[in-house]
């Protein structure tokens, strides 16, 4: 069984700091031009370190398991 994680990043909390970016282990996340943080492949473990060290707690991350 996969799971499959869906980011969101709420842009209004993001302070474009580039902490989720460098902390992800499958790199996941590339800064756009005003710095957010785009996901830009679905390689997500599912390993929440974006989410646990965002200081803003601007990412959230949703699991759906599938067979």
């Amino acid at each position: 069984m996969r799971s499959k994680v869906t980011i969101a990043i709420n842009e209004k909390f993001c302070k474009r700091c580039g902490i989720c970016i460098e902390f992800c282990p499958q790199k996941v996340f590339e800064p756009a031009k005003d710095g957010l943080p785009l996901v830009v492949n679905n390689n997500c473990t599912n390993c929440t370190l974006c989410d646990l060290r965002c200081p803003e707690m601007a990412i959230t991350l949703e699991v759906e398991e599938s067979e």
